[in-house]
């Protein structure tokens, strides 16, 4: 059994450990990191993902953004350990975050990725949205959370404010 739940400050090296696994350490020199840098995740966007002794098997973050001044959820990086990938846990956190998103209020979400995977959760390529480089723009992807939100929504990815009521402290 997976117990998901909202990544506290005593997560965090436990998750930076199992991204440097999935992704390999030099992940932080992506274009997507530079929108990262200095402002703290979407607090209750971020999950983990643990099994029934407490061992971390997955875990997703998420990042605001702007796009042509409007407020957007930048998803990921979302990882499943080596150990549990096929077992339907990336589908899992991927769910549990838009519908959170939704639940809290934002209106719009997008991600950089496969369109072929990412299609199956309601992704769809945004035109006219351009990520810094070196970005494939056939890669970004977004979704509405409420019916229209990315209609007449272009322009660069920027870096947004921090939205959390409270600081992160492992940031």
């Amino acid at each position: 059994m997976i117990t998901l739940a909202v990544e506290t400050a005593e997560d965090w090296w436990e998750v930076e450990a199992l991204y440097d696994l999935c992704f390999a350490p030099g992940r932080t020199a992506l274009s997507s990191y530079r929108l990262r840098e200095g402002v703290a995740p979407i607090a209750p966007l971020c999950f983990t993902a643990r099994d029934e002794a407490g061992i971390l098997g997955g875990a997703i973050r998420n990042w605001p953004v702007r796009v042509g001044g409007h407020l957007a959820i930048l998803l990921g990086p979302v990882a499943v350990h080596p150990t549990r990938q096929g077992e339907g846990l990336g589908a899992y956190l991927m769910r549990r975050v838009i519908e959170e998103a939704r639940d809290l209020g934002w209106e719009r979400i997008m991600l950089v990725g496969d369109y072929p995977y990412y299609s199956r959760f309601g992704f769809e390529r945004l035109e006219g949205v351009e990520m810094p480089p070196p970005t494939n723009p056939d890669r970004v992807l977004g979704q509405d959370l409420v019916p229209g939100a990315w209609v007449g929504v272009t322009g660069l990815v920027e870096r947004a404010e921090d939205c959390n009521s409270a600081p992160a402290p492992h940031l």
